[in-house]
């Protein structure tokens, strides 16, 4: 018995040219949003900065840090580091009533990150949230 009759069969067909359009829609979205990154070319040279003077100066809170570690808060006498907490003390003293201090970081060339972030996490601490760091320009150094 033959049901199917004198039919012969199609073999079905893939159609490639919809999935090629949305390939390619793919790719140029991912070529186009994607950033690059180049970080084995990054120099960086500190502490040497050409700027202009600020205008306007806010309260400033200067701590002073040298290649050995000592710690000076608005010039006054050299300590050493001993907590983030007694650090941040000595920063809300020397801010006293100023709206919005800035603390200004006058760290040595030769001086740790580590020592830097000290004063920074202190400064969070004391609830400065400006922090700014001081360089000499670049003529000042080579004279």
């Amino acid at each position: 018995m033959n049901l199917r009759g004198n039919r012969t069969r199609d073999d079905p067909e893939i159609n490639f040219i919809p999935l090629i359009d949305v390939m390619l829609v793919i790719l140029i979205f991912l070529m186009v949003t994607t950033t690059y990154q180049r970080i084995a070319e990054l120099q960086i040279t500190l502490p040497q900065a050409d700027a202009d003077q600020a205008k306007q100066r806010p309260h400033e809170i200067n701590v002073g840090l040298d290649a050995q570690g000592r710690y000076s808060i608005q010039g006054g006498a050299p300590f050493l580091f001993t907590s983030v907490a007694s650090m941040a003390g000595m920063l809300k003293q020397a801010a006293g009533d100023a709206r919005e201090p800035v603390v200004v970081i006058n760290a040595d060339a030769q001086a740790t990150q580590q020592m830097v972030v000290h004063i920074m996490e202190a400064a969070r601490d004391a609830g400065v949230t400006h922090i700014t760091f001081a360089t000499q320009s670049s003529s000042a150094a080579r004279k």
